[in-house]
């Protein structure tokens, strides 16, 4: 069957049939899931108004106008106008607009120029960047075939997909994808791969029979097919129950659509903006009315107000942050990733917490031959041998277990199976035997009947046993033996079939072999099965708890397997919750015990989104990490949504990064980069929001007391240009190793703590400039003198400043800036010292300054440098990094 790309259709509300109860998510219609699968066939029939010999076209059509056309729902892509205006409703971005908007009514179009370019480059670099990783992404394709097989007025066709309607009575067979939800009402050895739903690599029975009462998860009901399950064996007649929006996978796709969440990156800036609006508020009506009320020119004080504002403001944020996770980006890249959403690398840093998935993710995603076992319990070749034969010559439908064996290829040529074994008959599989017989004839003439299924059904049939190469009797302690063993690997997870044969003397005329000659059998041991632990999960796992990340496994998988994977890579499981647990929690109770559990199995995809909101409810950030349908509303749930090149399209869909090697070792490298990128952001946060408050700190005392403004505004804002400018290369920087071992995360308490401790260090030599500036060089009434020097002054601290913040440890001793970053600070200190004797110094209102004013000025440099790390050393000390 083919695949058809799907647009959103909005499902309306129409009058319901007999029973149908229409729900806008899974969980809205499991109870209507629960009631059909519990009845009787004729019952559920009835309940969806249907018939034995399907619906009429009139009936279908009327159906068709009321439920709409059987159709999922997709994420529509931003447009690139959507895209450019969801970055420039960035709340900086708005800030900064608003005080540009004003300079230019104000008339001073120099200060409107400096802000708004930075608002443009911030914005472009943004946009550029999203949509190059937005076009590098896979798009969502098909998710459901062409056409079914739908019976109506007692006549089967093939209809388009897209026109059933819940009542119809469809056809299942072997290698179909399932159209919708839909209720088994007959089949013959039906078996369906839901591993894109629940995870589980197994292949799963489906029966008409009525559900048992105590199932309560719809993807456990056994009797009830889901839309993106397919068909691996068997066939069956089944009626419609849900289409489109209303089915299992339909609520999955429309509960991604839509706006996301802030995450926590978001939150932060958003937070940081309000920070500084709150100290814009206060302290530029401050120097407003300060200005105005002692120097009576109330058009330059509401000037130089402006000016502070955008002095206060960390206009080149927005530039800062887009470098910064655009260098990440391409970091990552660099590793095999694709990162579709820019803020989730720094999300990436910040998270404490990652959910993942067991299938793919810890284990291989496959089903291997683990082991292969005498009745003993010991390592046996010839079990391996026979179950190879068996697998090689059968000519049935070959399942994953098959597979598995046949992935041993050296034993092809070792035991020469094509030439040495002449196949002579088989006797197929059926799911009332649940086994299959090959029967092979040797070079010698000897046929060796080979049989392999169930282990009760094969121990069934046999009278005999090999034990160290003898066939002996079997005795009630082989059975009580060979079924412990089956229990101990059960127990673990493993799936176990028997093996046993028998050797008949060849016969003259082609011999025909039936289910009766499967008698009389010698047990000869157990092939044990199962999807094994990755090889690098342990050190992997191993990696991410030294980086204070901690791991919890979501999966829709038992938790006997599960348990057995965790042990397999160290990973500890005291306790473990179940969906059916977390059905009856509060989500106050289920925040306690997702916290204290590290497994979670048998989920349904609403549980697994529970876990992570309720995870993210006590503090923490939390990736997911996932590759199947079912994983699709954790992912978009989660601060971070990271997924495989491989996961079904609504998984990537949902996701915020993709990885192009399934591996948890490539996680931990993002989680590097997210730190680094993180570290070097809080580095300018840090940085130029403490310097700009000491300095409004300084405007305003200054502002008392000075006869004249402290500064022109343009000088400001050359300053705060120049200062700015200086801090483009922290991008280039590195972080200190130590800070990278931790979650680093957006918290504004300290951030505000920080700058209220270091802020005002600046202002102490501010003043002690004031002093010098007014008594040692006599500038009362020398305005021009004065702004030149503290312009000088201010700038230099505040470059300088930089080497000493960037690190907790001593600068340039122990923790060296970047070459870029040295270089940058080198240039703006020369650029200043040369704006007042160059021929802009009359433009910016700058007087060369004293020869004895250098030499103060090295000496409040160095005192400045002392102080501030001594500071920020005991700031570290009391409060942490």
């Amino acid at each position: 069957m083919s695949f058809a790309k799907l647009t959103p259709k909005p499902t309306p509300n129409p009058p319901q049939p007999p029973g149908h109860l229409a729900g806008k998510n899974g969980a809205a219609n499991s109870d209507q899931l629960l009631e059909t699968a519990r009845a009787q066939t004729d019952t559920a029939l009835k309940e969806l108004a249907s018939r034995a010999d399907g619906l009429s076209q009139a009936e279908a059509d009327s159906r068709l106008k009321q439920y709409g056309l059987n159709q999922i729902a997709r994420e529509k892509r931003q447009s690139p106008l959507m895209r450019l205006l969801g970055n420039v409703k960035n709340p900086l971005v708005i800030l900064l607009t608003a005080l540009g908007v004003l300079s230019f009514l104000t008339g001073d179009l120099r200060a409107t120029a400096v802000i708004f370019v930075m608002v443009v480059l911030g914005v472009v670099l943004r946009f550029v960047q999203e949509m190059r990783a937005d076009n590098a992404a896979e798009k969502l394709e098909a998710m459901v075939s062409n056409t079914a097989t739908v019976v109506r007025g007692g006549k089967e066709e093939e209809l388009p997909l897209k026109m059933l309607v819940p009542g119809d009575l469809i056809r299942l067979a072997a290698g179909d994808m399932v159209p919708a939800d839909v209720r088994v009402l007959s089949a013959k050895d039906l078996f369906l791969n839901q591993a894109a739903l629940t995870g589980e690599s197994l292949p799963v029975e489906k029966k008409a029979d009525p559900a048992p009462m105590d199932v309560e998860n719809p993807l456990e009901l056994p009797n009830i097919c889901f839309l993106g399950s397919n068909v691996e064996s068997g066939s069956a007649t089944a009626v419609v129950i849900h289409t489109g929006g209303q089915t299992y996978f339909g609520s999955l796709a429309a509960s991604i659509v839509g706006q996301r969440q802030l995450t926590s990156f978001d939150k932060g800036v958003n937070k940081f903006t309000w920070l500084m609006l709150r100290f814009i508020a206060v302290m530029v009506p401050a120097v407003f009315l300060i200005n105005g009320l002692s120097k009576h020119n109330w058009l330059e004080a509401f000037l130089f107000a402006m000016a502070v504002a955008v002095g206060l403001t960390p206009e080149m944020l927005p530039m800062i942050v887009t470098v910064n996770l655009s260098k990440g980006a391409l970091a990552m890249a660099r590793k095999k990733v694709i990162v579709k959403r820019l803020n989730a690398i720094q999300n990436f840093g910040a998270m404490d917490v990652l959910c993942t998935d067991k299938t793919g993710t810890l284990t291989e995603g496959k089903i291997v031959l683990e082991k292969h076992l005498d009745v003993a319990g010991k390592a046996s070749e010839k079990v391996l041998h026979y179950g190879y034969l068996n697998s090689y010559h059968h000519t049935g439908l070959k399942n994953l277990l098959d597979a598995a064996i046949l992935d041993h290829e050296e034993l092809e040529d070792r035991l020469r199976a094509k030439e040495k074994y002449h196949k002579i008959d088989e006797i197929p599989f059926d799911f009332i035997r649940k086994r299959m017989s090959v029967v092979v004839e040797d070079e010698t003439g000897l046929n060796t009947l080979i049989c392999k299924g169930a282990v009760e059904e094969v121990m069934s049939l046999c009278s005999r046993v090999e034990v160290d190469g003898k066939v002996v009797p079997m005795l009630p302690e082989h059975c009580a033996s060979g079924q412990q063993i089956v229990r101990d690997l059960n127990g673990q997870g493993f799936r176990v079939v028997a093996l046993a044969y028998k050797e008949m003397p060849g016969a003259t005329d082609e011999p025909a072999y039936a289910v009766k000659d499967e008698s009389d059998l010698i047990l000869l041991g157990f092939l044990s099965f199962l999807d094994p632990p990755k090889e690098s999960a342990a050190e992997a796992l191993k990696r991410l708890r030294s980086l204070k990340v901690d791991v919890k496994i979501l999966t829709g998988d038992n938790e006997i397997i599960t348990a057995y994977i965790c042990q397999k890579v160290g990973m500890p499981v005291e306790h473990i919750l179940l969906g059916s647990q977390i059905q009856t929690m509060s989500e106050t109770e289920l925040a306690e015990a997702a916290s204290a559990s590290s497994v979670f199995a048998k989920l349904a995809p609403a549980h697994k989104e529970k876990v992570i909101r309720a995870l993210q409810s006590k503090g923490h950030v939390v990736g997911f990490m996932g590759d199947g349908i079912n994983d699709a509303p954790a992912l978009k749930a989660a601060d971070v949504g990271v997924s495989v090149n491989s996961a079904v399209d609504i998984a990537k869909e949902s996701s915020d990064i993709i990885l192009l090697e399934n591996s948890l070792l490539t996680l931990e490298q993002g989680v590097l980069e997210g730190r680094r990128v993180f570290g070097n952001i809080i580095k300018y946060i840090k940085m130029a929001a403490s310097s700009n408050f000491g300095n409004m700190f300084s405007v305003v005392g200054a502002s008392a007391f000075l006869p004249f403004l402290p500064m022109l505004p343009i000088q400001v804002l050359t300053n705060n240009l120049l200062y700015d400018f200086s801090q483009t290369t922290i991008p280039t920087d590195e972080v200190d190793a130590d800070w990278l071992t931790k979650p680093r995360k957006w918290t504004i308490g300290e951030i505000q703590r920080f700058i209220l401790f270091i802020g005002p260090i600046s202002s102490i030599f501010d003043y002690l400039t004031f002093f010098i500036m007014l008594y040692v060089f006599n500038c009362w009434h020398n305005p021009a003198l004065f702004h030149t020097g503290w312009f000088v002054e201010s700038l230099f601290t505040q470059t300088l400043i930089i080497h000493v913040i960037r690190t907790s440890k001593i600068p340039f001793i122990q923790s060296r800036a970047s070459w870029p970053l040295i270089a940058t600070s080198l240039a703006i200190v020369a650029v200043g010292a040369w704006l007042t004797v160059s021929p802009l110094a009359g433009t910016l209102g700058f007087v060369p300054l004293p020869a004895l004013y250098w030499l103060l000025l090295a000496i409040m440099l160095l005192c400045y440098v002392v102080l501030t790390q001594l500071v920020k050393t005991w700031f570290i000390r009391r409060f942490g990094d």
